[in-house]
């Protein structure tokens, strides 16, 4: 499978920026993590602070067969992501590495997850891997539907 994992504002600070919510790990740490346990994966990293970077990121990935995005703060102010992510044919799992749900109030409400296969939140950096393995089952389940 070939998979863009993208990564929002603030994400290259991981493991500095508030470690009690984020973790010790790196964005670094992360990347070799998903290298090595989804070897047989071509996968592709990309962070940017910068919007218009990721809106040019989900559109260049059309022809890839999915996109584990964290949008970060742009999560529940982007309407330009969320239009972004709507207009591309390639499954999309948004994955954030807090319970965003536990947190302040304007972080409740994600304006990409409705436009997504699925949303992952709360299991720190273990969310991006659930994330892939979900689109494993998203891409072995169409596949199934194929051939019906």
């Amino acid at each position: 499978m070939r998979i863009l994992i993208l990564n929002g504002p603030n994400l290259n600070l991981l493991g500095t920026r508030e470690p009690d919510t984020y973790g010790a790990a790196t964005l670094s740490d992360l990347e070799e993590s998903l290298r090595t346990e989804f070897d047989t994966h071509d996968l592709s990293f990309l962070q940017s602070n910068t919007e218009g970077v990721l809106i040019d990121a989900i559109q260049g990935a059309a022809e890839l067969d999915g996109i584990v995005f964290n949008p970060g703060g742009y999560t529940h102010t982007s309407v330009a992501l969320r239009d972004a992510v709507a207009g591309v044919p390639v499954p999309v799992v948004e994955v954030h590495i807090s319970n965003v749900a536990a947190r302040e109030p304007f972080r409740h409400t994600s304006l990409i997850a409705p436009v997504c296969i699925g949303h992952v939140a709360g299991f720190g950096l273990s969310g991006y891997r659930l994330a892939v393995l979900a689109l494993e089952h998203h891409a072995e389940r169409k596949r199934g539907a194929g051939s019906a």
